[in-house]
């Protein structure tokens, strides 16, 4: 027997948002068509047309360098290294699985709820940017986390993934089923830690495949491969835009993007993975799972291959984040539209934690 279609939520945006999961969406228009309704707040007109055109939007110094470089230090010491020892960075370490292994190597850093990372999140520069690409107020922000990637080389050579034909390929792909009928919109975002230079690889995308997807999709066979692109790149370029310390990346799930190798012989890229979404507050479920996340220091559950550090987990290391007005309502600890009978007792418990 079929299983049944997820239920979806609207969210609590006037415009139409619906989603199951809070990370894909279902809408009226698509974000690369959608028409603004409010006044930019971050972006320029030349930016926000740049963001639908492409695929893809920088903000400039949406947190401040001397913040990121907070983050960057904060990073090294979550993991154990030394930013001076590059010996340090390829230490044998038991992984728990292949996935654990591949988590490794691509440099991810299992932190979620350090209250540096909400700082970030609760960012106002940061938040309008999303308000912006959205054009609604009322968001969630995704719990996710951080990376930090040295030099692809020993135990961290990306040779030691078994290379695969189809689906999934870390330097690129699209974040959504690309062969919908109905395209769903998803939205990701990544600050950047310390400058970017082009040898220590990091993030790369193809606009103009964005740009011309549809023209593209037409002379493309039936059974093409929903997730992994297999576009002339000599037609369809492979570019890398250049961030700052502190800069803000958003792009479109349907720009075809992925993390190029860093061949560098000593530099590490290191990013804050950060997004937003419409507020799916009558998912009530998942939103009472995020502020139990957030209060507990939890690994967060909206992604599989978040899987908490091997080592010593968050919750045994930091106290639970403080959170402004705006980091409350990012979170869902309290509704962006709140009846006047409204339950306060999550509100309370959260001051006592």
């Amino acid at each position: 027997m079929p299983s049944a279609e997820p239920y979806l939520y609207r969210s609590a945006a006037d415009l139409p948002y619906f989603s199951a999961d809070a990370d894909t969406y279902l809408v009226r228009t698509p974000l690369r068509d959608l028409e603004k309704t409010r006044p930019l707040r971050v972006l320029s007109e030349a930016d926000f047309e740049f963001w639908q055109t492409y695929g893809y939007v920088v903000v400039r110094q949406a947190i401040t360098p001397e913040a990121a470089g907070r983050l960057l230090d904060f990073t090294w010491d979550f993991k154990g290294l030394d930013p001076g020892r590059p010996d340090t960075w390829y230490r044998e370490v038991e992984f728990r699985d292949e996935l654990d292994r591949h988590l490794h190597i691509y440099g991810f850093v299992e932190a979620y709820h350090h209250q540096l990372l909400w700082d970030s999140r609760q960012a106002q520069r940061v938040y309008d940017a999303f308000v912006d690409v959205w054009d609604c107020e009322e968001l969630w922000v995704t719990l996710d986390r951080l990376n930090l990637n040295p030099p692809n080389t020993g135990n961290r050579d990306r040779a030691l993934i078994e290379p695969t034909a189809t689906g999934f390929d870390i330097e690129l792909h699209w974040d959504v089923d690309s062969t919908r009928r109905v395209l769903q919109q998803r939205v990701q975002g990544i600050i950047a830690l310390n400058d970017t230079e082009p040898e220590l690889g990091g993030f790369q995308c193809s606009p103009e495949l964005f740009r011309r997807f549809d023209q593209w999709k037409a002379e493309q066979p039936r059974d093409r491969d929903p997730i992994r692109p297999a576009a002339d790149r000599s037609e369809f370029p492979v570019v890398r835009p250049q961030l700052g310390a502190g800069d803000l990346l958003i792009w479109d799930g349907m720009l075809a993007h992925g993390v190029a190798p860093n061949t560098s012989a000593r530099g590490v890229r290191a990013v804050q993975y950060l997004s937003m979404m419409p507020a799916l507050e009558e998912h009530e479920a998942l939103r009472r799972s995020r502020v139990e996340s957030w209060r507990t220091l939890a690994t967060p559950t909206w992604n599989a291959t978040l899987v908490g550090d091997r080592d010593k987990p968050e919750a045994l290391r930091y106290d639970t984040a403080e959170l402004t007005e705006l980091g409350d309502k990012l979170l869902g600890l309290k509704s962006w539209r709140p009846s006047p009978d409204s339950n306060t007792e999550e509100t309370s418990c959260a001051a006592s934690a």
